[in-house]
């Protein structure tokens, strides 16, 4: 049996969630999100928790039994809590603002690189220090390492877009090695 699968999943007041046939939907006080079905797990919602089980034994079964209770699992936590991830802008003149639905860095290029947020998600900034906020936790995360791909940390003088509690391995470089 899945570790994870067997858990049930408290939902917290004011969170609603429906199953339907093709996915399961979460309504929340921070917003709404939906997660597909798969047809090898069940889903019962008994007592104010959803309990996740598999249909058979078959490797597919057991396989998405784990994912598919940690995705819903991820639904009702984005729903009521929210995701966050932080990244760190390092190096002399590498910049980072908000302008709206916009993130625009100055790292290093001639010009400055504008980002589109999608819609969801919000960006704040204080100092050197970008926070993306978002009730999907995928796509605050997909987002997020779409940034830090502007300019990722290079190992000799630890410049560039890493995250927040990342840490970076650091060479010696040309005079290290006499």
């Amino acid at each position: 049996m899945s570790r994870i699968g067997k858990n049930p999943i408290d939902i917290p007041s004011g969170v609603e969630v429906s199953v339907g046939a093709s996915e399961i939907q979460v309504k929340g006080p921070k917003g709404s999100l939906a997660t597909p079905v798969d047809p090898t797990v069940e889903y019962k919602i008994e007592d104010g928790k959803v309990y996740v089980s598999r249909v058979d034994d078959s490797r597919q079964a057991r396989g998405q039994h784990g994912l598919r209770r940690t995705l819903l699992a991820n639904c009702v936590d984005g729903v009521t809590k929210g995701f966050t991830k932080t990244l760190e802008v390092i190096g002399v003149g590498y910049k980072v603002s908000v302008q709206g639905k916009k993130v625009v860095l100055a790292v290093g290029y001639s010009h400055p690189v504008e980002f589109d947020l999608p819609a969801g998600l919000e960006a704040k900034v204080e100092g050197a220090k970008l926070t993306i906020e978002g009730i999907d936790k995928q796509l605050v995360g997909e987002i997020a390492a779409q940034i830090r791909r502007v300019r990722p940390p290079e190992p000799y003088k630890g410049k560039g877009i890493k995250y927040l509690d990342e840490i970076i391995r650091r060479k010696a470089g040309k005079s290290g090695s006499k």
